[in-house]
């Protein structure tokens, strides 16, 4: 019996940090040898809110991919491909413009929040984000799609789109499932969500000295101005890191030492160093593999890339003809 498919992208944001490890990678491992994952590049997306800044692009791809692989996505269970090297999906998005009404993409709140912030933000091409992503996911005929809870919405928006054009046309276009998922959102360095934009990431590839000094100088409990006074391990942000990192005995000594001051706040980080360097060693060792050797990272993306397209053109095959194309 064939593995159900599922499909996810990322935005290409050049070498990835632990939040985006904890939050979808992690994830991305464990589901390859359960389903058919197909894997994207999504350069087109990260074009509808940055198409002014397209330096670095390819760099950044290139980058982003390194990381996938190096945290253990395997080629061989995945298929790994660049969403700009498919003019199919912008095919299909087209011809599911047709008849897609364009309130449906109005009434996105993320549309209409993000339009309300940056009035650069009002053009085609970010309006039609949700279709762009419908097509990503319908031209392969996805099963299910990874998404946390607050992604949800999204997936419903291509499961109308699949609906309406099914009715149109020809049942050909599955309604894709949501795969709520378990995604733990890691905090930054201050406490945020981790985010390059905020300057509060650890990258995975950095080096075992440069997240020994990221660590010891995060903020603490304010509370604990000098060593002996005790404090707080909830108004702490180094905490919310050992809730992903540490054992219960190791947060249960944490939680006690702070409350007492028994502990100072450089021996609350340092297992949480100890931990974070064990995590990104083996990443290291792959990566420097990798980046070693470009072409290696150029083939299986290459390869990848010819695989979804195979899938890509028979879906796009059966479209045009339901639609009355096929001359």
């Amino acid at each position: 019996m064939p593995r159900q498919r599922v499909l996810s992208g990322m935005r290409p944001t050049g070498a990835l940090h632990l939040g985006h490890y904890h939050g979808a990678l992690k994830n991305w491992v464990r589901l390859q040898s359960s389903y058919d994952c197909f894997f994207f590049v999504a350069d087109w997306h990260a074009l509808t809110t940055h198409y002014q800044h397209r330096e670095g692009l390819e760099q950044s791809v290139y980058d982003m991919v390194v990381d996938w692989l190096a945290a253990g996505v395997d080629p061989e269970q995945a298929t790994l491909f660049i969403q700009s090297r498919m003019p199919e999906h912008a095919e299909l998005f087209t011809l599911l413009a047709m008849s897609t009404p364009s309130s449906w993409l109005e009434r996105m709140p993320s549309y209409k929040d993000m339009v309300a912030e940056n009035r650069e933000l009002a053009t085609y091409g970010f309006l039609g984000y949700p279709l762009l992503q419908a097509a990503d996911i319908l031209i392969y005929k996805a099963g299910f799609v990874p998404v946390g809870e607050d992604q949800a919405p999204h997936v419903e928006v291509t499961r109308e789109v699949a609906r309406r054009f099914n009715h149109l046309y020809a049942p050909l276009l599955p309604e894709p499932q949501a795969l709520l998922t378990e995604t733990s959102r890691l905090p930054g360095l201050d406490g945020r969500k981790m985010s390059k934009t905020y300057g509060n990431a650890i990258a995975m590839r950095d080096a075992p000295e440069v997240v020994a000094d990221k660590v010891r100088r995060m903020p603490t409990d304010p509370q604990r101005v000098r060593r002996q006074d005790p404090g707080d391990p909830t108004q702490c942000p180094v905490w919310a890191l050992h809730q992903v990192y540490a054992d219960s005995d190791t947060r249960a000594w944490i939680d006690a030492g702070c409350r007492s001051a028994g502990i100072g706040c450089l021996d609350c980080k340092q297992p949480l160093i100890d931990a974070i360097q064990r995590e990104q060693a083996p990443w290291r060792e792959r990566a420097d593999e990798l980046l070693a050797d470009p072409k290696k990272v150029h083939w299986i993306v290459e390869v990848g890339t010819e695989r979804a397209r195979a899938v890509a053109r028979k879906t796009l095959k059966e479209v045009r003809v339901a639609m009355g194309l096929a001359y």
